[in-house]
């Protein structure tokens, strides 16, 4: 029999044109791109669109079925100094897929692996929950998931774009800031973001090759990835670890 949390959970799911989706659920095969080659997926965040509302948070969190307080996504606000006086500027931030992952060598079962489309996902039947996965990512974008005991993180959507959706964030996205497709096809809206305009990503010296870029990003945060000393933070929307 269905409780009435349930059909007002499913309610909630279906107001956001989501389907509910086990946190630890199986990554789906990546797609073939138009060319027939597999894509490298990649996001852009275009920071003059993003006002901060947090859609992408709750969808997210909604769409992995996330324990409450524990993210995938999050989007951060940060005063800033500008030429007139203190401003504010939002970060959203997720897993970074990077070209170079530093969050692969140090699991110790080989649990978190990285898809041919460029997806770095994490088995969860295979991790032991040691967190060295967690330690080593240098852009605070993992967790313990306290339900599973796994680890866990922005997947890029894989059981969404394995069926030709887009990653519910980017689908949620009030601003249009998320742009998300084939960072190899010419064509693709990513790529063409890329290629017309000023693109930065995340502590670029980690050498890791982030493939989520930004534009619009200002210098004072290309190193914001966690709430710490330095831009004074306005809003923190994750008490728990960001992920």
């Amino acid at each position: 029999m269905t409780t009435r949390r349930e059909l007002l959970s499913l309610g909630a799911f279906a107001a956001l044109g989501l389907a509910p989706w086990p946190g630890s659920a199986e990554p789906a095969p990546p797609q073939t791109s138009p060319s027939g080659s597999t894509p490298r997926w990649g996001m852009v965040i275009d920071l003059r669109k993003c006002i901060g509302c947090q859609a992408c948070t709750v969808s997210c969190s909604m769409e992995n079925a996330l324990p409450t307080g524990a993210h995938r996504t999050v989007v951060s606000t940060y005063e800033i100094p500008t030429d007139k006086g203190p401003g504010q500027a939002v970060l959203p931030r997720l897993c970074n897929h990077c070209e170079n992952p530093p969050c692969i060598p140090v699991c110790p079962v080989e649990a978190t692996y990285q898809q041919k489309d460029g997806a770095v996902v994490i088995d969860a039947d295979q991790c032991v929950g040691c967190g060295y996965c967690v330690q080593a990512c240098p852009y605070d974008a993992r967790f313990i998931n306290e339900q599973t005991g796994v680890a866990d993180k922005c997947t890029f959507c894989v059981q969404r774009v394995g069926v030709g959706l887009l990653p519910a964030c980017v689908e949620t996205c009030v601003g249009g800031a998320r742009v998300f497709g084939d960072l190899k096809a010419q064509e693709s809206q990513v790529a063409t973001l890329i290629q017309e305009h000023e693109v930065n990503v995340l502590r670029p010296y980690m050498g890791t090759r982030p493939q989520v870029y930004y534009i619009g990003l200002d210098g004072l945060l290309q190193d914001r990835v966690e709430a710490e000393s330095g831009s004074r933070q306005l809003r923190t929307p994750n008490t728990h670890q960001e992920g």
